[in-house]
């Protein structure tokens, strides 16, 4: 339960809120009755210009001063939950998607103005009965739940365009108390996690309308039992409250666990299930109007690689399922000369021009038994921007005096990739000596998990140079977050394997030019097993 000191800090907060919503909401006094009808008639059937409309004070950019619009995943999901009053759904969508403002406020009142006005406008060919009746939302707390709540308290109390075209609506009750009811008779009910929810109902009607928001937490999600508890709630004693199933039910809120009560409920069959991340498949922004390629670039860039998968794109990543954080050691390099070889293995990925996939070119190096990984590049870009920093470090090991073998697996030694390393050599003068790896690899999972060992018995050792580089901090989150059947991306993990593999498969060759058997001290005696 929050403190009296916190109720005191959200109820002045709350009232700071009303303030900007009756400001930013002033009404066209000059509007005739005809030009009203039509507007209404066009807000009803557009969802994105009803946000618009009725709440420029969330869309408005305050650096700007222009609005944000609707991404297409709000609209689809507000005519997708219009269209079907008893929808089962989840809504997993990445952080700042809007989620809470779209499914806890504007649906809510957009459904509401329907039952308000939506027989007089267009009579009753799209109306068929009332879409909402008594609304359930539901957080991680009560006290949560209520702040939610709030919102849209503030809007049917305050937001004078919405009375000027629907009339009063606050009637009775309040957020703090964790209820209120409308004059248009709509109830609506603040609810926290697990907290009994048996006996809701205003008159006649029981829950029509249940959002299920966030419910989930770092802490939650780190119990099986616990995540199983309040599945089991959620299906039963929640559910239970519509009528006979009845009614739209949804659960809204990022994947932050592979075990986490959403995760769960989108694995029903009959729930349907969107998913909207940061990045749409083809590497584009999912909601353009909102954020620019270099503010997401830049967001990832400080979250780092696991956090913005997790937040971002929907896909929480299981540390240390194969590698871990103890294993990653960093040293000081040593001297050049104490280098027998080394390698910079490239993987540029299939997909040169997808804006989110990664391109990959790490330089390895062994010294005695030890293995180094001395620079990394692990970036979403293009393969051009990948092509010009080899050919800045093939300079830079020549400044070096340090001579490097450079590869790529075959299989990308295309055109397509070839074609930017050329165009790049012609401008320089030369061209790279790049071999293609020609071996038969085996699964990608079963190659990079065989020299796991490696990092675990302490042979692989990290430049401690490059402790703040972003690439290679980049690299090691990758590797720290690879798994089998992973969603993310691996392609630093597999450049390591690659050049690791060439260094181990040089030293075997050498060891037998030298007569040495191969993973024995030499002068030990041959075992027979």
């Amino acid at each position: 339960m929050a403190t009296k000191a916190e109720i005191l800090k959200a109820r002045e907060k709350w009232k700071q809120h009303c303030e900007t919503v009756q400001a930013a909401t002033a009404v066209n006094i000059n509007e005739t009755a005809e030009q009203r009808l039509a507007r209404l008639r066009r807000l009803l059937l557009n969802y994105a210009d009803f946000v618009d409309h009725y709440f420029p004070h969330w869309t408005e950019n305050p650096e700007t001063g222009q609005s944000t619009p609707c991404a297409p995943f709000h609209i689809d999901a507000a005519n997708k939950i219009r269209k079907n009053r008893n929808l089962k759904a989840g809504f997993v969508w990445h952080r700042g998607a809007a989620k809470s403002t779209n499914m806890d406020v504007f649906i809510p009142m957009w459904l509401m103005a329907w039952d308000i006005v939506g027989s007089e406008i267009f009579g009753t060919t799209q109306t068929k009965g009332r879409e909402i009746n008594v609304m359930v939302l539901v957080g991680k707390s009560e006290d949560n739940a209520k702040t939610l709540l709030g919102d849209i308290q503030a809007e049917l109390q305050y937001n004078q365009r919405y009375i000027a075209d629907f009339g009063e609506q606050y009637n009775a009750g309040s957020w703090e108390e964790g209820e209120f009811v409308t004059r248009s008779d709509v109830a609506f009910f603040a609810r926290g996690r697990g907290q009994s929810p048996r006996g809701l109902r205003y008159r006649s009607h029981r829950p029509d309308y249940v959002v299920i928001d966030d419910l989930d937490d770092d802490e939650l999600v780190e119990s099986p039992a616990r995540v199983s508890k309040l599945f089991d709630w959620v299906r039963s004693a929640l559910f239970g409250t519509l009528d006979g199933g009845r009614g739209r039910f949804f659960m809204v809120g990022n994947l932050i666990a592979k075990n986490s009560v959403l995760a769960k409920w989108c694995e029903i069959k009959t729930v349907h299930v969107t998913r909207v991340n940061i990045y749409d498949r083809n590497g584009n922004i999912s909601w353009r109007a909102k954020w620019t390629p270099a503010e997401v670039q830049a967001l990832a860039d400080v979250a780092g690689y696991r956090a913005f998968q997790k937040e971002y794109m929907n896909n929480p990543i299981i540390e240390g399922a194969v590698f871990r954080n103890e294993w990653i050691r960093w040293g000081k390099r040593p001297a050049w000369s104490k280098f027998s070889e080394f390698v910079l293995y490239i993987d540029p990925s299939f997909k040169g021009s997808t804006k989110n996939d990664f391109k990959a070119a790490k330089l390895w190096g062994k010294a005695g038994t030890g293995l180094w990984c001395l620079r990394s590049f692990v970036r979403q870009c293009s393969v051009a921007e990948m092509v010009r920093w080899c050919y800045d470090l093939y300079e830079w090991c020549r400044a070096q005096g340090i001579a490097v073998r450079w590869y790529m697996e075959a299989n990308f030694m295309q055109d397509t990739i070839l074609d930017e390393f050329r165009r790049e050599g012609e401008l320089r003068g030369y061209q790279l000596p790049i071999t293609g790896d020609k071996r038969k690899k085996p699964d990608k999972f079963q190659r990079v998990e065989a020299v796991s060992p490696l990092w675990e018995r302490g042979f692989v050792t990290y430049d401690e140079a490059q402790k703040d580089d972003p690439d290679m901090l980049t690299g090691i989150d990758q590797t720290l977050a690879f798994e089998k059947g992973m969603r993310g991306h691996d392609d630093g993990p597999d450049a390591d394997e690659g050049a690791i593999w060439i260094l181990q498969r040089d030293t075997r060759q050498k060891n037998i030019v030298n007569n040495t058997s191969i993973g024995l001290r030499p002068n030990a005696k041959n075992v027979s097993w």
